[in-house]
């Protein structure tokens, strides 16, 4: 999903100085002499102010960024906060840094970290930075609250130079509630969720969850700079991103760097965190097909020969592994011990209470699972059973896992009027038979049963929850998908694809509701639109606002409760991960 403005990601303005002495030559009227001199002066106006281009002191370090005239904003980009990760840095955590010398040119976005499918010439391993866009006019005294953004792509890809913040930071002004809006970019794949016991041995698992929270840290140290308040920090993030936010969540220390957060789609497990050296075959696979090392990929000792490769090896190995394993989750964060991102399973640490106590938002899309779901597989009860089995391996004894499974199948019967997209009754939309059980039990074990526990969780703690379910279509869209994973984004960044009238309050409504958070920890501050109030999600009272454009309402949060229930009662046996990924998403 992308969310620009122009092919830099902001809408910008081309000006020339007009010689004012050249005036004299000119044979005009009076007025018309005058209206030549004012438009004169104003692009000469624009023109000097163009020159003066927003400046912020970072240490000794004066950071230059440019202006947004049109959104009256400022924008830094392309910021390191990490030393790049190359040569002997690539597959370490990351080495914090801060601009040094006398200046730093942030007009433009860096670039994007390697990916399967991208392009070298916009990409690089020299990646590792943040954008910041502000209110113009804010100074280092202002203390604005931060809206931290974390993208997604299924860990293998995606740009903060995708998300342009401005309508948000624009919406915020609008509702007298400030905010900076801050995004960054972390590795993806091999580099940045590197798999397999040598990885594991080495202790260089999770990278891009490393990147993620040395950028947090670096907001910590330099964000007033800027005009913000290191204090008042919201962690957010879709799909991948959401997931990685709620990984850090499992670290009680996690608040020291963000006070909040708004996970869209995604829980700490959503993916199954495995131990590194569960996927040593796909490490040795990724090692084979770089042509510099395919001599060591079964040897336990890769780091050093895959150090020295040169980019280009390392995408196309990417690339090559995405082909081979298909839609089976490859490069993911992973379980990495004690004093790791991941010590334990999520399950387990969430029950011991031991995480973050921060409050948060939590939600789902309505139809999470049909963006995944093959469209090509007859989907008969072997086929599913096939499926699942070899997607997710059992942690349990066969006999376990087969009795769970067979209860799943019962809970999730054949029968399409229950699948989805839901609501769609018998519709089947010419696909192969079994699409919409699947996208219903994909949909439910990696989104729906995450929110639901995690909001369950956190509210029996005394943590201040907030749950919603996105059920607004979009326009267009193939029916099949439903209100399928990620079609809520364009509504949060202000740019909703239902441009009606009710979209475009639904997308207000929904950009005031994370403004709300974001300045107040709680969405009805009251402030901007008319909106319906959000009630807390508490053990008393467990109701998820659903945002729809005609419908927006209080619901219970019961839909398929003994489903779901059976699921997270079951995490060994289900892993709570993606079944099915689909490089579209996100």
């Amino acid at each position: 999903m992308t969310i620009s403005a122009g092919s830099n990601g902001y809408l910008t303005r081309h000006s020339r100085d007009f010689p004012l002495h050249h005036l004299s030559h000119f044979h005009l009227p009076d007025a018309a002499m005058m209206q030549v001199l004012l438009r004169s002066l104003l692009v000469l106006a624009l023109s000097l102010r163009a020159l003066a281009a927003p400046e912020v002191n970072v240490g000794s370090t004066k950071v230059t960024g440019r202006s947004l005239d049109l959104f009256q904003q400022e924008f830094f980009g392309g910021i390191p906060y990490a030393e790049p990760p190359v040569g002997s840095l690539r597959f370490q955590p990351p080495s914090p840094k801060t601009v040094s010398g006398d200046t730093f040119d942030a007009s433009q976005y860096g670039k994007g970290c390697l990916q399967a499918q991208g392009q070298l010439d916009q990409e690089s391993e020299d990646c590792l930075t943040v954008n910041i866009i502000r209110p113009a006019g804010v100074s280092q005294i202002s203390k604005l609250p931060v809206l931290f953004w974390t993208y997604g792509g299924s860990f293998v890809n995606g740009n903060s130079s995708f998300y342009n913040g401005s309508g948000i930071v624009a919406r915020s002004v609008q509702r007298g509630t400030p905010i900076i809006y801050v995004n960054f970019n972390y590795r993806l794949g091999p580099l940045g969720f590197p798999q397999g016991q040598e990885v594991s041995d080495n202790g260089v698992l999770n990278l891009g969850q490393k990147d993620q929270l040395t950028a947090l840290q670096w907001i910590q140290g330099n964000i007033e700079a800027f005009g913000g308040d290191n204090s008042k920090v919201i962690a957010s993030g879709e799909s991948a991103g959401a997931i990685m936010t709620s990984i850090q969540m499992l670290n009680p220390d996690f608040s020291k760097v963000a006070r909040g957060a708004i996970l869209e789609s995604g829980g700490p497990a959503s993916t199954a965190e495995l131990p590194g050296a569960a996927k040593q075959a796909v490490w040795q696979n990724f090692t084979g097909f770089v042509s510099s090392c395919a001599s060591v990929a079964l040897s336990n000792n890769t780091l050093d020969c895959l150090r020295k490769a040169n980019s280009s090896e390392i995408t196309t190995a990417f690339f090559k592994v995405l082909q081979v394993t298909g839609s089976t989750p490859v490069f993911d964060p992973s379980m990495d011990g004690p004093g790791g991102h991941i010590p334990d399973a999520p399950s387990n640490i969430l029950a011991s209470g031991n995480f973050a106590q921060i409050p948060f938002i939590s939600g789902t899309n309505l139809d999470e699972g049909t963006l995944f779901t093959p469209t090509t597989v007859q989907f008969n009860e072997a086929a599913i059973r096939q499926l699942f089995v070899t997607i997710i391996p059992p942690q349990v004894d066969a006999a376990t896992f087969n009795a769970t499974f067979d209860k799943l199948l019962q809970l999730y019967p054949a029968n399409d009027a229950l699948g989805s997209p839901y609501g769609t009754g018998n519709e089947t939309f010419g696909l192969p038979a079994g699409y919409k059980r699947v996208a219903a039990i994909q949909g439910d074990i990696s989104f729906q049963s995450q929110r639901r526990s995690l909001s369950q969780i956190a509210s029996r703690a005394g943590i201040s929850v907030y749950s919603y379910l996105f059920t607004q279509p979009t326009p267009n869209a193939p029916p099949s998908l439903g209100v399928f994973h990620s079609s809520e984004i364009a509504y949060v960044y202000g740019k909703p694809t239902d441009t009606t009238a009710s979209g475009l309050a639904l997308s207000a409504a929904i950009v005031d509701y994370w403004m709300s958070f974001v300045t107040s920890l709680d969405p009805n501050d009251g402030k901007g639109s008319n909106r319906t109030q959000w009630p807390q999600y508490t053990p008393q009272n467990e109701v998820l606002l659903q945002l729809n454009a005609n419908d927006t309402k209080t619901i219970p949060d019961t839909y398929r409760q003994e489903q779901i229930d059976f699921i997270n009662s079951n995490p060994p046996s289900f892993r709570h991960r993606r079944a099915l990924v689909d490089l579209r998403a996100d």
